[in-house]
């Protein structure tokens, strides 16, 4: 039996997951752990969106609109590496997590999600969110 999975052709034939595709974009805070050498902690949330990107031969736009429904809510230590953005004062990064499992409606989650983040010098954050989640049906 293929795969009901409506966006991607890789899965083979006899490999019966539902593929999960979505954008968050998450606001919070973030900042150092004292006495911790490179170690960061972050706690943002995503409520419910709408992600759109339009491309004309003259521009790119992009907007996130707030939808009625439940958020995600991520809180994080980790050890990660932040440069110098063209911006003065502002950090950014990159992380790729590994979904190795979830509860409720994610349990036995597995996929990649990668994130594109911005800190401000006083440590708000805004953390772009790209996921590719496989569900056992």
């Amino acid at each position: 039996m293929a795969s009901p999975c409506r966006c991607c052709r890789a899965i083979p034939a006899g490999i019966d997951v539902k593929e999960l595709v979505f954008a968050l974009e998450f606001r919070g805070r973030a900042g150092a752990v004292a006495g911790v050498e490179g170690k960061r902690r972050s706690r943002s949330v995503a409520p419910s969106q709408a992600l759109s990107s339009v491309m004309t031969a003259a521009a790119v736009e992009g907007d996130v609109e707030r939808l009625t429904g439940d958020e995600a809510v991520l809180e994080a230590e980790v050890s990660i590496v932040v440069v110098p953005s063209d911006v003065p004062g502002v950090r950014r990064g990159a992380v790729m997590w590994k979904v190795t499992g979830g509860d409720g409606r994610f349990a036995g989650a597995h996929g990649i999600i990668t994130s594109n983040f911005a800190v401000s010098p006083d440590g708000e954050v805004v953390d772009n969110h790209y996921a590719r989640i496989y569900l056992p049906h």
